[in-house]
């Protein structure tokens, strides 16, 4: 398990919900990985509740003391099955009542809107992915998505190209594909 520093050198803006911090917050520490990361899953949890409850755990992750730490916690999840694909990982997926909400980081090519029309019809995804990797105008993407269990979303979506925190493009409704996935993770 790992927990990311609550507190980032560039900072989200102070008036920043809960969630956008803790988006911010796994890009950040996503992006002292570097890229090339295979996707990544992440609980959140309530910072609070996890130190009355779990105060051990806190301790270890270093939430004990002054105060200062954010009101949700990211905590890596163990990495993905290789060769599984991201939606039937995600169907297997229960979380405990402690835990509320999920976050992912993925990393994908995309196409410019105006790129769209050229592609080619009838290629499977293989093939799609192929054409996409070999287009000019393709950019590298790393997305986070976040869900709480009361349907809050919130993405941060980071271009290889723009690499810097203040390029950062945040937003709930970015990548809903990936957030109806997430928050299914959630449904009984």
């Amino acid at each position: 398990m790992l927990s990311m520093p609550n507190v980032s050198p560039s900072g989200p803006p102070m008036a920043a919900s809960p969630l956008t911090v803790a988006v911010l917050e796994i890009d950040e520490y996503i992006s002292g990985l570097g890229w090339d990361q295979p996707a990544r899953l992440f609980a959140l949890v309530d910072t609070a509740r996890l130190r009355v409850q779990e105060p051990g755990l806190a301790s270890q992750l270093g939430l004990d003391g002054d105060g200062s730490a954010a009101a949700l916690t990211p905590i890596e999840q163990e990495e993905l099955p290789a060769g599984t694909a991201l939606d039937e990982f995600l169907a297997t997926i229960a979380w405990p009542d402690a835990v509320v909400g999920c976050a992912m980081t993925v990393e994908r090519l995309m196409l410019p809107p105006s790129a769209e029309a050229s592609v080619p019809e009838g290629l499977d995804d293989a093939q799609l992915t192929k054409w996409v990797a070999g287009h000019p105008d393709r950019q590298e993407v790393r997305m986070t998505v976040a869900v709480l269990r009361d349907g809050a979303r919130e993405s941060a979506v980071r271009l290889r190209e723009k690499d810097s925190p203040n390029e950062v493009l945040t937003g709930a409704g970015l990548v809903p594909g990936l957030a109806e996935a997430l928050a299914a993770t959630f449904e009984s």
